[in-house]
């Protein structure tokens, strides 16, 4: 393990912004905290989590992928696609970092696998770091995610006086080994997670149970004739959606300005009535079935199809965000074990 004194942090952000693009979680000067590149006189967010995921780095809201140039009866094809240079996420935490694992099996592991996406997670390197004080509104806990002890190919943990660091992978102790950070004992940071642990076993959400959510129930969640009442109050906003560090939904469109068409692709949200508009119209008319489909995927067909891996790391931006306050919370809460 690895260890660099608080005061130096930002040497180390500048020698490995040197080398790469860097990324750190830094207010934004509006109303929360973003991914920002750094740059010198920037510093560390306080608060736990950014206001929308990492996931942006490799799954952008919106990316051009081709362009159309049309002369007379001749069109010509041009690729569009960004030569993708290595960067470095500082400071994402272990929902986020679980979240990773849930875009993998949709973009890489699925066939055909998806080259844009595949490109940036190729070339990014992941820090993450642990969570000091987890909020009331945070329950990875309830997928199996500590926080005391994230993964990504870097571990941090910030201490009062110090940041220390644990490679986990080859890409990540390449880093370490060209910082020359020095040496540092282990137990500190082992007293660190416990200290965290400690906190997460109190949050309210942390043990929700979701007894019944699974293949074998799945009909019998459908079915449910509760969330006609769960949506009642829903805007259809797609706030949750958005940020969300879990849902891959996006749509395909083209701009046409008579000389040339750009296509390009957005995320797009299974809570907007337009969602996958077909020539019929739409296969989801009603908000509640709408509402119905978010939830069923994160916690049903997600597992159903990935080996029992929930589409939800508790990260508790839904929580936070719904202007409504209906959240995945709610419905299992309403719909799981607790109310069997």
């Amino acid at each position: 393990m690895k260890k660099v004194f608080a005061a130096d942090i930002y040497k180390v952000f500048a020698k490995v912004s040197q080398k790469s693009k860097l990324y750190i979680p830094a207010d934004d000067g509006v109303s929360q905290a973003r991914f920002l590149p750094y740059m010198e006189g920037m510093t560390l967010t306080e608060k736990l989590n950014t206001g929308r995921s990492a996931k942006d780095l490799f799954f952008p809201q919106v990316e051009n992928l081709l362009k159309f140039k049309v002369s007379g009866k001749q069109i010509e094809i041009v690729d569009q696609r960004d030569e993708v240079e290595s960067f470095v996420i500082f400071g994402v935490r272990a929902c986020d970092c679980r979240s990773f694992d849930i875009l993998d099996n949709v973009f890489l592991y699925d066939e055909p696998a998806d080259t844009f996406y595949k490109t940036r997670r190729a070339n990014g390197l992941v820090i993450t770091l642990a969570c000091n004080a987890p909020e009331e509104t945070c329950f990875c806990t309830a997928f199996g995610i500590d926080p005391a002890d994230p993964a990504g190919d870097i571990t941090a943990w910030k201490m009062a006086d110090a940041f220390y660091f644990r490679g986990n992978t080859d890409k990540g102790n390449a880093l370490l080994a060209e910082l020359e950070l020095v040496e540092a004992d282990e137990e500190a940071a082992h007293q660190q997670q416990e200290a965290i642990r400690a906190i997460a076993e109190k949050l309210p959400f942390g043990k929700l149970d979701l007894t019944g959510f699974d293949k074998e129930h799945l009909m019998e969640k459908f079915k449910d004739p509760r969330w006609a009442e769960l949506s009642e109050s829903c805007l259809g906003c797609g706030t949750c959606t958005f940020v969300c560090p879990t849902c891959q939904c996006y749509d395909i469109r083209e701009f046409n300005n008579g000389k040339e068409i750009q296509r390009f692709r957005c995320w797009d949200s299974c809570m907007y009535s337009d969602f996958t508009m077909m020539a019929h119209g739409t296969n989801r008319p009603t908000q509640k079935e709408r509402f119905r489909q978010r939830f069923m995927h994160k916690l049903v067909y997600y597992p159903s199809n990935y080996g029992g891996v929930y589409g939800c790391v508790g990260c508790g931006r839904c929580l936070q965000k719904c202007p409504v306050h209906t959240n995945i919370v709610k419905v299992a809460k309403t719909l799981g074990g607790e109310n069997k």
